[in-house]
């Protein structure tokens, strides 16, 4: 079983893919969606409340398409990045203290529902930042999982004692692993080294079709011992790293097997254990 999942961002966010790509953000996960459709395979995309104030016209065909699981990350997505680094220093929290993390997830809940009509189950922070509040606000807010990190040892939904269910990535992701964008094999290696970056798998980003093995080695790796893998793919890293040619091999592979979406997973799993 495969989880495939994406995260969406507003334009004005201005992150360096952005800046980097000839079409938005929303526009390219357009064209990554016809791809997963012509596969069948379901995914879940975590977008920022204000991609759907910005942009509606180009997320309403996302929202409404049979194939989609709609899941929220973050209002702005942790901006402005100053008030946020003091809340780590002051607070411990990048995420920022209980009741403004709570104030994020109600925003950013409300305008999914006002727009789509759809009361999201599932949250992913921006940058996978989770913070010591988290699954205490989001359990509130009434989200049941939350796809925050990379653990390679997963093998699926975990619950917290909040009630929330935690579901990190098991198989290696796309951004960080990547060379595409400013993420030059320089940059990179200044990057790593500025933050002696790491996770679970590793500090090195591949080219693109390096990582594409290595995602199809993980998705199999996981399956044989008897997990469900769980991956992140951001369309607009596809579009600049090769024009989906690479993911099209992924997503030739995860057509041959059953794809589930994140709380539909959660779902499975809570009826196994009763």
């Amino acid at each position: 079983m495969i989880c495939l999942t994406g995260d969406l961002h507003h334009t004005r966010l201005g992150t360096g893919n952005q800046k980097a790509c000839d079409v938005t953000e929303i526009q390219t996960a357009q064209r990554y969606l016809r791809l997963c459709e012509q596969a069948g395979v379901k995914v879940t995309f975590f977008v920022s409340g204000q991609a759907f104030a910005d942009e509606w016209a180009d997320l309403a065909p996302i929202c409404a398409h049979p194939l989609v699981e709609i899941g929220g990350h973050n209002y702005s997505c942790l901006t402005p990045v100053l008030y946020h680094r003091v809340c780590k220093k002051l607070f411990g929290s990048y995420n920022g203290p209980a009741w403004s993390q709570r104030m994020d997830a109600v925003s950013t809940i409300r305008i999914i529902e006002k727009k789509s009509g759809h009361r999201i189950r599932a949250w992913r922070n921006h940058m996978y930042m989770h913070g010591p509040h988290t699954e205490r606000v989001l359990a509130g807010c009434g989200i049941t999982v939350c796809s925050d990190g990379v653990k390679r040892a997963s093998r699926g939904p975990e619950r917290h004692e909040s009630g929330v269910w935690n579901l990190p990535l098991n198989v290696i992701p796309d951004h960080e692993h990547l060379y595409h964008a400013e993420r030059t094999p320089e940059w990179v290696a200044a990057w790593v080294q500025r933050y002696n970056w790491s996770d679970d798998f590793g500090s090195r980003s591949y080219y693109i079709d390096e990582w594409v093995a290595h995602v199809i080695d993980g998705l199999r790796e996981q399956q044989a011992r008897g997990a469900v893998a769980t991956l992140i793919i951001h369309p607009i890293t596809m579009y600049l790293c090769d024009r989906f040619k690479g993911v099209r091999r992924i997503l030739e592979y995860i057509a041959t097997q059953e794809t589930v979406h994140v709380s539909e997973l959660v779902d499975i799993t809570k009826a196994k254990s009763s």
